[in-house]
């Protein structure tokens, strides 16, 4: 039994396991349109360990820096590259920490968000998503609830009219 014991195991150990979140972090803060796709249950994963990046970020002193660093490992210090293909100066966790976290400065949570694709991975057919960063000012949409059924009061019998004859109305034969 597996109770208490939350999150996906995807099929990894718990090294393999954190070097992938890693790994999915790293590529949502590179890229520049702030979206990856990746499987639906890998986005769910991934998606409180990058929340808990940023909401480092937004604190941004330098035990924030040390504590982000620690938790992303060696992907802290990739240096990202231009559209040239050649490598910048800016590392994951400068950008982090000077472009990622000031945007979500007012933000008290839910940095990120998965949208399902209709579109299957070729080779097994896993449902994919987009994990992607929400823009500066943007809101969460949220499906308006679909209203209940209305539930009528059935309306009282109409009274038997008045051509009836009492003969008629004859009582039920008792069983």
């Amino acid at each position: 039994m597996r109770h208490r014991k939350a999150g996906r195991k995807l099929g990894r150990n718990a090294a393999h396991r954190l070097a992938l979140k890693r790994n999915l972090a790293r590529a949502l803060f590179m890229s520049e349109t702030g979206r990856i796709i990746t499987t639906v249950e890998k986005a769910k994963e991934a998606r409180p360990f990058i929340e808990k990046l940023i909401t480092l970020a937004k604190r941004g002193d330098l035990h924030a820096r040390r504590l982000a660093k620690a938790r992303l490992g060696p992907v802290a210090s990739c240096r990202l590259i231009d559209k040239q293909g050649d490598e910048t100066d800016v590392t994951v966790l400068k950008k982090l920490f000077d472009e990622i976290g000031p945007r979500f400065h007012d933000r008290p949570g839910g940095y990120t968000r998965i949208i399902k694709r209709t579109q299957r991975r070729l080779g097994d057919a896993g449902q994919t998503a987009f994990l992607e960063l929400l823009k500066e000012g943007e809101t969460k949409e949220r499906r308006a609830a679909t209203p209940a059924p209305r539930v009528t009061e059935p309306e009282p019998a109409k009274p038997a009219e008045a051509s009836s004859t009492p003969a008629e109305e004859s009582p039920p034969a008792a069983s």
